[in-house]
């Protein structure tokens, strides 16, 4: 795997354990350790909360992750200058976060920011070019608007809190929940493999869904409304004319529109489009003009090491590997 996102994330070592898929039994792990609720240790999942039980709840770290819903409380023991809470739910739900306890000191400089999306290392997912909102407002400074904001969605799957506290004792607490989402778009996947169904519908915008593993992936499916009952030539430009298409990207970093463009369909498929990305960071993602109903069903699954040290077939992995 080629170092410079693995590298980002050794740096914030909870995304780490997300980026290898151990966010979700983390959080599973410390419910059954620590939560006192029994129906977090048996057959039922925490995310499903029971009507009259309290939420789970625990602590949060400097930089953390979190999977589940619950109650989640910061307090400094000493300055804590650099933190960060990573959010992620499943693909078909937004997040909200609500503040239940704020005490921290905005005058000295203390900082407790919500950002609708997820930045690591000046990239963002979802990139400037995918998402409803300009990027200054995707940041909601708790300094600003005060409690006037108390409760705060998501635009898709993924969102995070930035603070900076200074004085021992101080901190917040906030409450995690998710709400459904019957038109997901801009995805980011908890597991290496998986099976999708993206649908845009009659919407002017674009959508990514992200694998932050190296995968083989397979469009079984593709849908684009200005296909229906037309035969088209390809074109050797490619699709970047064409107002509905998919593309399939590459890279070692988060975010989708600075990744290398390593196919694009907008054409009748004739059976399955595979191919095996031996990147860091994998995106399939739908431009979509806003006149069809657009569709695409995929399947993927994360690639095994011979098959990234021995690659054959329709691979794209050289350019992955070659930057360092």
């Amino acid at each position: 795997m080629a170092p410079t996102f693995k590298l980002q994330c050794h740096f914030i070592l909870i995304c780490l354990l997300a980026l290898r898929g151990e966010s979700r039994y983390l959080e599973l792990r410390e419910a059954v350790d620590h939560d006192p609720f029994p129906h977090l240790a048996g057959g039922a999942s925490p995310k499903r909360e029971l009507e009259g039980e309290p939420l789970y709840s625990r602590a949060l770290r400097c930089v953390d992750m979190l999977s589940l819903q619950g109650q989640f409380t910061f307090t400094a023991d000493r300055p804590q200058l650099h933190c960060a809470t990573f959010f992620i739910a499943e693909p078909e739900e937004f997040i909200t976060i609500r503040y239940d306890l704020v005490s921290i000191d905005c005058q000295r400089g203390d900082i407790l920011q919500v950002f609708d999306g997820w930045i690591l290392k000046g990239e963002k997912f979802p990139s400037s070019q995918d998402h409803p909102l300009p990027t200054t407002e995707r940041y909601i400074d708790f300094c600003e608007s005060g409690l006037s904001r108390r409760t705060i969605r998501s635009s898709q799957n993924v969102a995070m809190i930035f603070f900076r506290v200074h004085e021992p004792g101080n901190g917040f607490t906030v409450t995690m929940k998710t709400e459904p989402n019957l038109f997901p778009c801009n995805i980011i996947s908890q597991t290496p493999n998986g099976r999708f169904t993206l649908v845009v519908p009659h919407q002017h915008r674009n959508c990514s869904f992200s694998i932050i593993y190296p995968v083989a992936i397979k469009i079984s499916d593709l849908t684009l409304g200005h296909l229906n009952g037309l035969q088209l030539k390809k074109s050797s430009a490619g699709c970047g004319g064409i107002g509905d298409f998919v593309e399939l990207l590459g890279g070692t970093g988060l975010d989708p529109s600075k990744m290398l463009l390593l196919a694009d369909l907008c054409y009748p498929l004739r059976g399955p489009a595979q191919m095996k990305v031996g990147c860091d960071h994998t995106v399939l993602r739908m431009v979509s003009s806003g006149k069809h109903i657009n569709r695409v069903t995929f399947e993927y699954r994360q690639l095994e090491p011979y098959e990234l040290e021995n690659p054959n077939g329709n691979s794209i992995q050289e350019f992955c590997l070659s930057t360092l």
